[in-house]
């Protein structure tokens, strides 16, 4: 068994009570799509998944590619995501009781011009007032053809100098650049963020410690070199850590190819070493939790993951808690 037909089934097969289900989350990093890993995930479906019991009021959209051919040569094409998702927004805002998308984190290429580039801005921020910032990913490796999800074409994006120019550019507007990485970049990303101190930069997914391929049986051996890298970054103001997206196929934990999913109570003895490293190195002001769904819902589901959260937080006091669930988010995106 690799990956479940229905994950919704798959996911039924863990039945645990919601930890604290009064306490209002925002979830800065989900997905939309109609066809991705022969399945769609949109309106609905993100709702069947806020909707299970947690407390989610807000999301943010992270692009993915959704609504254009990705790949496009046309600087202009991605600016079809930002109405794809707008248009679903605006659905959602007709049910207001249930989780509303405050924003979108769109797509551009971010070595264009500067005068292409600021028009490209201009039409995603035409396209809708939820547009707070931009990802172009600088995920590269040179097995990443046998990944799942494997990133992007370019090697040593982050080094590009006409790519710093783009991420200082989303400062000078007053943008975010979200990004994501493999960890063997991390020296690379760190480069990045010294050279654009004016732009807050978000970095996705821990810098995505690999535990496939090549890097199969290594990742709990190489944590105190992750440790150092991160604590490194962390020492530049403008960088706010997302905790979540460790379970993508990529870093090796398997989950997703069992008969049955993780509870919360794994995940938490997995992977809570992570979690805590980066809120003591980046404070709970510069880090929020984030589901990454629907690429981890191959591993793991949204009430299980929610619950894991809410046991890592229990020992910190009330403002950290809110900080990770939903302050530090709301703040960066401008909910």
């Amino acid at each position: 068994m690799r990956f479940p037909k229905d994950l919704n089934d798959w996911h039924a097969q863990i039945d645990e009570p919601i930890i604290d289900p009064a306490r209002e989350i925002t979830d800065p990093h989900h997905h939309l799509w109609p066809e991705r890993l022969g399945s769609s995930y949109e309106l609905a479906d993100l709702w069947a998944d806020t909707q299970s019991g947690h407390n989610v009021t807000r999301t943010v959209f992270i692009e993915c590619g959704a609504g254009y051919t990705r790949g496009d040569p046309d600087p202009m094409a991605p600016i079809a995501e930002s109405h794809y998702v707008q248009a679903i927004a605006d659905t959602a805002a007709k049910t207001p009781h249930k989780a509303q998308i405050a924003a979108i984190v769109a797509h551009a290429d971010l070595r264009l011009s500067p005068d292409t580039l600021n028009t490209v801005l201009d039409a995603h921020q035409s396209a809708s007032p939820l547009f707070r910032g931009i990802r172009h990913a600088g995920a590269w490796d040179e097995e990443r053809e046998k990944f799942m999800f494997q990133g992007q074409p370019v090697p040593h994006l982050y080094l590009d100098p006409d790519f710093q120019r783009g991420v200082a550019t989303l400062g000078e507007r007053g943008l975010t650049y979200d990004t994501w990485h493999f960890h063997p970049q991390n020296a690379e990303f760190l480069a990045l963020v010294r050279a654009c101190p004016d732009t807050t930069i978000i970095l996705n997914h821990f810098g995505t410690p690999l535990g496939t391929h090549r890097f199969a049986g290594q990742r709990e051996a190489r944590f105190a070199e992750w440790q150092r890298e991160m604590a490194q970054i962390a020492e530049c103001p403008n960088v706010v850590a997302k905790l979540g997206g460790l379970a993508m196929p990529v870093n090796g934990f398997g989950w997703d190819g069992r008969a049955l999913p993780p509870t919360s109570d794994e995940i938490v003895t997995a992977q809570a070493h992570y979690y805590h490293h980066m809120i003591d190195c980046f404070g709970p002001e510069r880090c929020m939790f984030e589901s990454n769904f629907p690429v981890d819902k191959l591993s793991v589901g949204y009430v299980t993951y929610w619950n894991a959260m809410k046991k890592l937080a229990a020992r910190y006091d009330s403002a950290t808690q809110d900080a990770l669930f939903k302050s530090t988010a709301d703040r960066i995106y401008a909910l």
